[in-house]
């Protein structure tokens, strides 16, 4: 498995309130971890939510005693929405804080996914790019009603609207994916900071290019988000390379 992440400030922001957690070691259960996180509040509290709230996560999987994927990152999800809560109710500054969360996890051939907000997981396989993801904002929905066509989504107005986020809600409801892998897929997890900037064709057309170096895919990327704005905070994560299916968890035991 080959990774790469990298978060950038952009060209408009004084701030980088995005943050990326990346590991192909075994975190707790789960035999890979990936995560980006895009915060939202005054002064420095979307910095502070988003950075909380992966490595709250990545502390609620370690210490899960649930035996499933799903259920582990189901419970992860909803314990670190409680602490970020509770850290915006004790800290008058923090207060209406919140962040995107995608997260994901490769185990044997199959890609388990949960997200809230808009930060996106692609999915490029050969000469095709699928939003796996599905956003959580006012303009998607205006979109599944028909007000506006999807190619004008990335310019409308209230495109950085959203409709849920970690930290907003007691009860909050992520959706989630599984997808089967193929050797040659290759996954990215993005910040709006990535898919406001460039169209879906021209992020296939870098990975194409570089399909063989997530690293150099990255760093163009990050590149052509700057180039063209550079409006919001930059985040991308990369995997590739599933040729050698991962096969059991650290213990030992088959997960599903």
């Amino acid at each position: 498995m080959k990774t790469y992440s990298v978060t950038d400030v952009g060209r408009k922001r004084e701030s980088n309130q995005d943050f990326v957690y990346c590991t192909a070691e075994p975190v707790g259960r789960l035999m890979n971890l990936f995560i980006v996180a895009d915060g939202m509040g005054g002064h420095n509290a979307g910095d502070y939510a988003s950075r909380f709230a992966a490595q709250e996560f990545v502390h609620c999987v370690q210490n899960s005693a649930k035996k499933t994927v799903i259920s582990t990152i189901e419970d992860a999800i909803c314990q670190t929405n409680h602490e970020l809560l509770k850290k915006a109710q004790e800290n008058e500054e923090l207060s209406g804080m919140g962040t995107t969360f995608v997260v994901s996890t490769v185990d044997k051939n199959t890609l388990y996914v949960a997200n809230i907000g808009d930060s996106r997981l692609y999915l490029i396989r050969q000469d095709k790019i699928r939003q796996i993801t599905q956003d959580h904002s006012l303009v998607e929905e205006m979109i599944r009603r028909g007000e506006v066509r999807r190619e004008e989504a990335r310019f409308h107005p209230n495109k950085n609207v959203i409709t849920r986020a970690l930290g907003a809600n007691v009860d909050i409801v992520p959706d989630f994916f599984e997808v089967k892998l193929l050797p040659e897929d290759v996954i990215l997890m993005c910040s709006d900071g990535v898919s406001n900037m460039v169209d879906d064709a021209e992020i296939l057309s870098i990975i194409r290019e570089y399909r063989g170096d997530v690293e150099k895919a990255g760093q163009q990327l990050l590149m052509k988000a700057n180039e063209y704005g550079g409006r919001d905070n930059i985040s991308i994560l990369l995997v590739a390379d599933f040729s050698e299916p991962l096969l059991t968890t650290p213990d030992g035991a088959e997960m599903r």
